[in-house]
Protein backbone atom coordinates (compact mmCIF):
# COMPACT_ATOMS: atom_id res chain seq x y z
CA UNK A 1 0.00 0.00 0.00
CA UNK A 2 1.19 3.70 -0.72
CA UNK A 3 1.40 6.29 1.23
CA UNK A 4 -0.88 8.93 0.76
CA UNK A 5 0.24 12.61 0.22
CA UNK A 6 -1.84 14.78 -0.50
CA UNK A 7 -1.40 17.57 -3.60
CA UNK A 8 -2.02 21.06 -2.96
CA UNK A 9 -5.03 21.30 -4.99
CA UNK A 10 -6.39 18.76 -2.50
CA UNK A 11 -5.97 21.08 0.09
CA UNK A 12 -9.14 22.76 1.16
CA UNK A 13 -9.59 24.80 4.12
CA UNK A 14 -13.00 24.93 5.75
CA UNK A 15 -15.06 27.25 8.40
CA UNK A 16 -15.95 25.79 11.53
CA UNK A 17 -17.70 27.79 14.05
CA UNK A 18 -17.70 26.39 17.88
CA UNK A 19 -19.94 27.55 20.26
CA UNK A 20 -17.15 27.68 23.85
CA UNK A 21 -20.46 28.09 26.22
CA UNK A 22 -20.48 25.66 29.29
CA UNK A 23 -17.69 23.70 27.82
CA UNK A 24 -14.21 22.69 29.71
CA UNK A 25 -11.04 24.04 28.46
CA UNK A 26 -9.43 21.66 27.88
CA UNK A 27 -11.83 19.72 25.74
CA UNK A 28 -12.58 22.50 23.48
CA UNK A 29 -8.81 23.37 23.17
CA UNK A 30 -8.18 19.66 21.76
CA UNK A 31 -11.15 19.84 19.37
CA UNK A 32 -10.10 22.86 17.77
CA UNK A 33 -6.80 21.99 17.60
CA UNK A 34 -7.68 18.90 15.85
CA UNK A 35 -9.85 21.14 13.21
CA UNK A 36 -6.95 23.56 13.11
CA UNK A 37 -4.56 20.89 12.24
CA UNK A 38 -7.27 19.09 9.85
CA UNK A 39 -7.46 15.76 11.44
CA UNK A 40 -11.10 15.49 10.62
CA UNK A 41 -10.33 14.68 6.55
CA UNK A 42 -9.84 11.95 5.46
CA UNK A 43 -6.34 13.41 3.38
CA UNK A 44 -4.58 14.42 6.63
CA UNK A 45 -1.51 14.18 6.70
CA UNK A 46 0.96 15.43 9.26
CA UNK A 47 3.58 17.38 7.28
CA UNK A 48 0.56 19.10 4.81
CA UNK A 49 -0.97 21.75 5.89
CA UNK A 50 -4.71 20.38 5.35
CA UNK A 51 -6.59 22.52 8.62
CA UNK A 52 -9.70 24.71 8.29
CA UNK A 53 -10.58 28.15 9.83
CA UNK A 54 -12.00 27.77 13.38
CA UNK A 55 -14.28 30.20 15.15
CA UNK A 56 -14.70 30.12 19.25
CA UNK A 57 -18.09 32.10 20.06
CA UNK A 58 -18.58 32.51 23.73
CA UNK A 59 -15.21 32.82 25.06
CA UNK A 60 -15.63 34.53 27.97
CA UNK A 61 -18.53 31.55 29.42
CA UNK A 62 -16.22 28.52 29.01
CA UNK A 63 -16.04 26.55 32.23
CA UNK A 64 -12.39 26.54 34.10
CA UNK A 65 -12.67 23.34 36.32
CA UNK A 66 -10.13 22.55 39.58
CA UNK A 67 -8.20 25.65 40.89
CA UNK A 68 -7.50 27.14 37.32
CA UNK A 69 -9.12 30.27 38.44
CA UNK A 70 -5.99 30.73 40.43
CA UNK A 71 -3.60 29.38 37.78
CA UNK A 72 -1.74 32.22 35.65
CA UNK A 73 -1.10 33.13 32.47
CA UNK A 74 3.06 34.61 31.17
CA UNK A 75 3.46 36.73 28.43
CA UNK A 76 6.73 39.17 27.84
CA UNK A 77 6.86 42.11 25.84
CA UNK A 78 10.38 41.73 24.90
CA UNK A 79 11.40 44.55 26.92
CA UNK A 80 13.56 44.36 29.87
CA UNK A 81 11.18 44.29 33.08
CA UNK A 82 8.32 43.41 30.50
CA UNK A 83 6.75 40.05 32.44
CA UNK A 84 3.50 40.32 32.32
CA UNK A 85 1.36 37.49 34.50
CA UNK A 86 -2.21 37.28 34.66
CA UNK A 87 -4.76 34.83 36.80
CA UNK A 88 -7.29 33.00 34.60
CA UNK A 89 -9.72 34.87 36.63
CA UNK A 90 -8.20 38.40 35.65
CA UNK A 91 -8.59 37.08 31.71
CA UNK A 92 -12.23 35.71 31.90
CA UNK A 93 -13.52 38.54 32.88
CA UNK A 94 -10.93 41.34 30.86
CA UNK A 95 -9.68 38.65 27.89
CA UNK A 96 -10.89 35.36 27.58
CA UNK A 97 -9.63 35.24 23.96
CA UNK A 98 -5.89 34.83 25.78
CA UNK A 99 -7.03 31.61 27.51
CA UNK A 100 -8.16 29.59 24.87
CA UNK A 101 -5.42 31.05 22.17
CA UNK A 102 -2.80 29.88 24.60
CA UNK A 103 -4.53 26.46 25.64
CA UNK A 104 -4.69 25.79 21.56
CA UNK A 105 -1.70 26.82 21.14
CA UNK A 106 0.06 24.27 23.68
CA UNK A 107 -2.13 21.05 21.76
CA UNK A 108 -0.51 22.29 18.42
CA UNK A 109 2.98 20.78 17.38
CA UNK A 110 5.86 22.74 17.91
CA UNK A 111 6.78 23.67 14.39
CA UNK A 112 6.31 26.32 12.03
CA UNK A 113 3.35 24.46 10.51
CA UNK A 114 1.98 25.44 13.62
CA UNK A 115 2.21 28.73 13.69
CA UNK A 116 0.51 28.77 10.30
CA UNK A 117 -2.43 26.85 11.56
CA UNK A 118 -2.90 28.79 14.85
CA UNK A 119 -3.19 32.21 12.46
CA UNK A 120 -6.05 30.50 11.30
CA UNK A 121 -8.21 30.73 14.88
CA UNK A 122 -10.31 33.47 15.20
CA UNK A 123 -11.52 33.17 19.09
CA UNK A 124 -14.61 36.05 20.35
CA UNK A 125 -15.64 36.71 23.82
CA UNK A 126 -19.10 37.43 22.36
CA UNK A 127 -21.56 35.40 20.35
CA UNK A 128 -20.96 37.92 17.56
CA UNK A 129 -18.44 37.72 15.00
CA UNK A 130 -17.35 38.98 11.26
CA UNK A 131 -16.96 35.95 9.19
CA UNK A 132 -20.79 35.20 8.03
CA UNK A 133 -19.88 35.68 4.65
CA UNK A 134 -17.21 32.99 4.71
CA UNK A 135 -20.56 30.26 5.97
CA UNK A 136 -18.97 28.22 8.51
CA UNK A 137 -20.55 24.76 9.49
CA UNK A 138 -21.24 24.24 12.90
CA UNK A 139 -19.12 21.96 15.48
CA UNK A 140 -21.23 21.19 18.26
CA UNK A 141 -19.25 19.69 21.34
CA UNK A 142 -21.14 17.57 22.77
CA UNK A 143 -19.42 17.13 26.56
CA UNK A 144 -20.01 20.42 28.50
CA UNK A 145 -18.52 21.00 32.07
CA UNK A 146 -20.54 19.04 34.95
CA UNK A 147 -20.97 22.73 36.86
CA UNK A 148 -23.54 23.32 33.78
CA UNK A 149 -25.89 21.00 34.80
Amino acid sequence: MKTFTPKPADLTHDWYIVDATDVVLGRLATQVANLLRGKNKPTYAPHADSGNYVIVINAGKIALTGDKSGKELYAHSGRPGGLRRDTYAQLLQNKPERIITAAVKGMLPKNRLAAVQLKRLRVFAGAEHPHTPQKPQTFEIKQISQQAK
